[in-house]
Parts: C-alpha cells; structure tokens; sequence
C-alpha cells in the first residue's frame, strides 16, 4: 500500500453540548437499503490540514439534491477564518454552520440544527441517515490502516478504541453486498456479505464499515435538520452574457420596483433597450443614430429618460412614461456624451462637454432650458450625481488629466 498520511483534527464535543442537544426522534418508513454518492468529492484540505470536522461539511452539502460541490478553497479558507484549520470539536463547527456557512457564487450555504443520533440504535441511525448525511465523531486509526486512497475500502472486524480523533459521514446503509454493489467493488474473501453495514465518507472516499466495527469506534452522532440551507449571500456573482453586439458601454437605470433598464448603442449605432423584470427580456431597437454613449436616469414615477449625441453632434432625448416618446433634439454642439442626475422633484439635469472644451448645462422643470456655459477645459465625459438635498456634484478630467469637481447647493 503506498504510503499516505491524510491528517485527522477532531476533538471530542463537550459532554455539556451532547447531554443539551435535541435527541433525533426515528421517521416510520426508513427505507431498508439507502446510499448518496456524490458525483465529486475532494479531500477539501484534510491530506495537508487537520481540517477534517469542516472537510465533512463540504461532503454533506455534496449530498444535497441537486448537488452542491464546495471549492477546496473555500473550505480551507472558512475553516482558517474561524481558527479551526488544525482542529475542531464537531458541535462547534455545527454551530457556526448555522448562520455563517459556505459562501460560493453569491450564495451561503449554512447547515440546519443539529441533533443528536443514538448510533447504537440501527433503526434510529437508518433513519438519520435517511434523512442527510451523519455527522460523526471516530477514533481513526484502524480506519486509517485499512482505507488505501480509493472509493470501495472495507473495515470489519475493529476493536473498541476510545481516542476520538476525526470526523466522518455515514451516508447509506444496508447489507455490506448492495453497498458494495452501488459503489462497485467485489466483497473481499472472508466477509460477509449478507451482514449490514455503514457507507463512510473520508478523505475524499467513501467505503464500507460493518456494524460492530462502527460503533467500536464511534463516540458521537450529529444530524442536521436540514442538511442544507441556501441563502443569498452578499458577495459577487459570476459574470452572465446577456448578448447583442455592441459598440459603447451601457447606461442603466432603475425606474421602478423591481424593474431595471438597460441601454447601449448598437453595431447600426441605434439605441437598443434591454430590461429585467422576473427575467431578462430580449433585445429592443429604439432607433436612432448614435455617436456616444446613451446614459439613462429614472426621475419621476414611472418616467426614465436617455440621453445620447447624434450624429449632427446635438443632444438627442427619449423618455418612457406609458411607452416610448420618439426622438427629441435639445441642441448643441457636443463633442461628449451626457451625465444626468435628478435633484429635486420634478427637476432633471444635464451636463455635456462642448466643442469648446466647456462644460454645458441644460435642465428641465416644465420645460427644457437653455444651454448655459459652466466653463472649464474638459478631456472627458462629465459625471453627475445629486447625493443631497438641493445638492447636485458634476466631475470631469481637466486638460491637467486631474479631476476635476463642480457643485451646486
């Protein structure tokens, strides 16, 4: 056998702990045979870590339907966030589990409470094990002599040992031959197939332990109820392709609950609207002819507005108020796209950069303005933004490539 030397880290729950906990209460109709084999499984930092109690974790979640694989990663990286990397008692890391779990593609993964499962008890442990994944608490020696780095290991014939020192899963039950058939192996010479036994998971294997060698070893037996709870999580998501083909970046707008509004110049430099509302709907042309970036602000109930610089280098307007307005021209001689911001109720502004390098201002309240010079040598788009009452910030890039940073208020 070659020479492997996974690490253990289990550390006996306190007795205070197992005597408080809820006791599992066995469901009439356990199924006589049951297994979960998870598609993938992974050491989860346990052949370099002594992170085995949290490596655990990650093999329950892959026992969820659909299946729920947690990175390598983020398992060593919680088990080093909460100071258990080189060791851990099992109810503390089930407590944990509760309300700050795994936390991968924007969603965490925490566990439900924890109950303890009298594993001396056939019909009370099959019936856990039914239910999800057990939870418990070895002393691994003998299982460390007899598991050889793959799925389909055998132990029978333990003696009572008392060290407990890892922490595994019982994930199926039945008679040692139907579980060595689900996970394909051959029943070595001199065992009895006909005898029930335990699926173990550990260190990134699952194999078969017979009854009596089971509960010579084991010390405790939790079961989470459920399994698994997923929650959002507050993170980052993965990038997503909504498509289309595009030649300027996007201005976006929320204008009402729920509903989130997209737009960008297209490859026939019209402006193309997308938006999202229970889902992404497709690709809408709204014309025009576009040289800049459109820029959208939401400023009323119910009303968004889009500004972009047409190809005669004016200001081009169209807004949304119980369906799309055609094309409005507001002027100008503009070598930018816009920035929008709405300050006050009923007060729209708007700022571009003209063909003198100045910045341009136009407003709406009952009417559009006209255009009024705010001066200054711009090399860039102006920003807008109004973060307080009657407070309206403008930013742009001087021809110093400083920032640069007007207000009014």
């Amino acid at each position: 056998m070659p020479d492997l030397t996974p690490k253990r880290g289990a550390l006996p729950s306190p007795r205070s702990a197992l005597a408080n906990a809820t006791p599992h209460r066995p469901v009439v109709g356990a199924p006589p045979q049951f297994i979960v084999i998870p598609n993938q499984i992974s050491m989860w930092g346990n052949d370099a870590h002594g992170d085995c109690v949290t490596a655990e974790e990650a093999f329950a979640k892959a026992c969820h339907q659909p299946e729920i694989f947690i990175s390598d990663q983020e398992v060593i990286g919680w088990a080093t966030r909460h100071g258990v990397l080189e060791g851990a008692n099992l109810y503390q890391v089930l407590n944990w589990m509760q309300t700050d779990g795994f936390r991968q593609d924007g969603l965490i993964y925490d566990d439900g409470g924890p109950f303890t499962v009298d594993w001396t008890q056939s019909a009370i442990l099959n019936s856990a094990i039914a239910q999800g994944p057990v939870k418990i608490g070895i002393a691994a020696d003998q299982i460390q002599g007899v598991w050889h780095g793959r799925t389909g290991w055998f132990a029978t014939g333990f003696r009572p040992d008392a060290n407990e020192d890892h922490c595994v899963t019982l994930c199926g039950y039945g008679t040692i031959a139907w579980l060595a058939q689900q996970l394909k192996v051959s029943v070595p010479s001199g065992v009895d197939g006909t005898k029930p036994g335990y699926a173990m998971f550990t260190w990134n294997t699952i194999g078969i332990i017979d009854v009596p060698s089971m509960k010579a070893i084991t010390h405790e037996a939790w079961l989470r109820n459920p399994t698994t709870v997923i929650k959002q999580g507050i993170g980052w998501r993965p990038w997503e392709s909504l498509g289309g083909v595009l030649t300027s970046g996007p201005g976006v707008c929320s204008w009402s609950s729920g509903r989130l509004d997209v737009f960008v110049r297209g490859t026939d430099n019209a402006l193309w609207h997308k938006w999202f509302s229970n889902g992404w709907s497709g690709w809408e042309s709204l014309g025009g002819i576009l040289t800049s970036d459109p820029v959208a602000v939401s400023w009323g109930p119910n009303r968004i507005d889009v500004f972009v610089r047409g190809t005669d280098n004016a200001l081009w307007h169209k807004w949304f108020s119980n369906g799309w307005s055609g094309w409005e021209s507001l002027g100008g001689v503009l070598t930018s796209g816009a920035g929008v911001s709405s300050w006050a109720s009923g007060r729209l502004d708007v700022f571009v950069r003209g063909t003198d390098n100045a910045l341009w201002h136009k407003w709406f309240s009952n009417g559009w303005s006209g255009w009024e010079s705010l001066g200054g040598i711009l090399t860039s788009d102006p920003d807008a933004v109004s973060w307080g009452p009657n407070r309206i910030d403008v930013f742009a890039r001087g021809t110093d490539n400083a920032l640069w940073h007007r207000w009014w208020g």
